[in-house]
């Protein structure tokens, strides 16, 4: 059978005894002709190999983080409100980052409208947001996300909110927004609020955060550029991983046009 590209990889970086393996390697000289390679000194799991997979799921990212900070990762609840464009690739990216304490909370159904913008398939249109993503991170990863497919109220907030260390508000509604940062400043748990204009976007901590208008609360024809939301998600959830390492609280910027981004002038 083939050997897996990253068994090659992580057996070269890690110099192994590989002259008994019995697959080609890549830039490796010497005949590989026995199948009996000794490979309990291996130092990660490999297939059907005793050890733990999911040492190996997050892997490259522990090399990039360190151990403490993975272990921190892991323990941390976070809590995500919304499943759409920014809500649904922040709890993946999370998950895929090694958060393993995920929470998600969604009241809608994908529509095919979705499907650019968030990781949903075809097959999935008409089914509640927040319960595939669920599955699809399970899947993924075995990683098992709490999903309430509810609407999230200032009567509800509470219940839907607690145990949470940190909440991530990316709702596309006025009232929900306020219902995160009211339960979050009178609870004491910090918020981060995710948000989307044209081509801008916001990253700012409870503190600093300003409900927008509701005069928008119901437009659904708004532009949106894919790029602009993974740009998003990808700083909104380097934020997060600073703040479990750090405790430290950036609020950013990001546009698209010029590809930058800035600390939020408060």
């Amino acid at each position: 059978m083939p050997v897996p590209q990253e068994l090659w990889e992580m057996s070269i970086s890690y110099q192994l005894p590989i002259t008994n393996y019995p697959f080609p390697i890549p830039h490796y000289p010497l005949p590989i002709t026995n199948y009996q390679l000794p490979i309990t000194n291996y130092p990660l799991p490999i297939p059907h190999s005793p050890l733990p997979i999911s040492m190996t799921i997050f892997f490259h990212e522990q090399l990039y983080r360190s151990p403490s900070v993975m272990l921190l990762l892991k323990k941390f609840p976070v809590t995500v409100c919304g499943a759409g464009a920014l809500g649904a690739n922040i709890t993946e990216s999370l998950a895929r980052s090694g958060f393993s304490q995920l929470t998600v909370i969604d009241r809608d159904r994908i529509e095919e409208r979705n499907l650019s913008t968030q990781p949903y398939y075809r097959s999935d249109v008409g089914a509640f947001k927040a319960k595939i993503l669920a599955n699809n991170l399970y899947r993924a990863l075995g990683v098992k996300v709490d999903a309430h497919s509810k609407e999230l109220t200032p009567a509800n907030a509470d219940r839907l909110l607690a145990n949470s260390a940190t909440v991530i508000d990316t709702f596309d509604n006025s009232i929900g927004r306020q219902a995160i940062k009211d339960y979050c400043a009178n609870a004491s748990v910090p918020c981060l609020h995710v948000g989307l204009a044209a081509d801008y976007s916001e990253i700012i901590w409870n503190e600093h955060y300003r409900v927008p208008s509701p005069a928008n609360d119901d437009v659904c024809d708004y532009p949106l550029a894919r790029n602009l939301v993974m740009l998003t998600v990808a700083v909104a959830c380097e934020v997060i991983v600073a703040f479990v390492a750090t405790q430290e609280q950036q609020n950013l910027t990001c546009t698209i046009g010029d590809f930058a981004v800035r600390p939020l002038i408060l």
